[in-house]
């Protein structure tokens, strides 16, 4: 599966916007984007073929990830925390669309 990704990598300075985000397979951003991801100030955006975004926002301190899809109209996003081999899976089962209800775990919170 094929999407395409955005990303911030701060101790670089390497940036791409969401409105020039480049395709990637799964397997690319696991094995390209995850051992980047390395300060809170770091990101990832995967975007599905629908312009749906699932964010991915290190946790370096308690080694794990806060993974979300933000609703702008709700003011909100659904995520949940997880561990470097659950989010592996996570972007490896990804739907070609997907949304807050396709992904399990998720809780909503507002922003």
């Amino acid at each position: 599966m094929h999407f395409r990704v955005f990303y911030l990598i701060n101790r670089s300075g390497e940036s791409v916007s969401s409105t020039s985000a480049v395709e990637m397979s799964a397997k690319a951003i696991c094995e390209q984007m995850l051992d980047r991801l390395h300060s809170e100030d770091d990101y990832l955006g995967i975007l599905d073929a629908g312009d749906n975004i699932l964010q991915v926002l290190p946790e370096p301190d308690n080694n794990r990830y806060y993974v979300e899809v933000p609703i702008e109209a709700a003011k909100a996003s659904y995520g949940r925390h997880v561990d470097r081999a659950e989010l592996e899976d996570l972007i490896r089962s990804l739907p070609g669309t997907f949304d807050e209800t396709t992904i399990p775990g998720l809780t909503y919170r507002p922003w």
